[in-house]
């Protein structure tokens, strides 16, 4: 991988607007299971990886499903993905497709209305 001029590594952090706290918490910690992120003692988010996927409280905050930002996570089997989530629930927002015949890619929308994408390479079977 090229080094930047200025240093830069990876995303750290992504923040996206909640209007219920409790909520989405729930929806990222029990419904996808993902590890809780804290910053002294407060919970932030929660971790996606090593970047830190944070949930930024905002009654007045109207989450999207434009990108604003777009939020793409790696996932090994993005049409098995799909599958769980929806039996979790999940409301997927865009079937999986390829998407340049090399990746599969497909979003979901969280517990207050934002879109997440998620892909994996499509794999060749000979």
């Amino acid at each position: 991988m090229k080094k930047n001029p200025f240093g830069f590594e990876q995303v750290k952090v992504i923040a996206i607007p909640v209007r219920d706290a409790v909520r989405a918490r729930a929806f990222y910690g029990e419904t996808l299971g993902l590890e809780p992120a804290f910053e002294v003692k407060e919970q932030v988010g929660f971790y996606i990886g090593d970047m830190i996927l944070m949930l930024k409280e905002d009654f007045y905050a109207t989450p999207t499903e434009l990108p604003n930002p777009r939020i793409t996570i790696a996932v090994g089997n993005a049409p098995d993905a799909a599958k769980a989530l929806s039996k979790c629930g999940v409301v997927i927002r865009d079937e999986v497709q390829t998407y340049d015949g090399e990746y599969f890619v497909g979003s979901f929308l969280d517990s207050e209305g934002n879109k997440l994408w998620f892909c994996s390479p499509v794999k060749i079977v000979v």
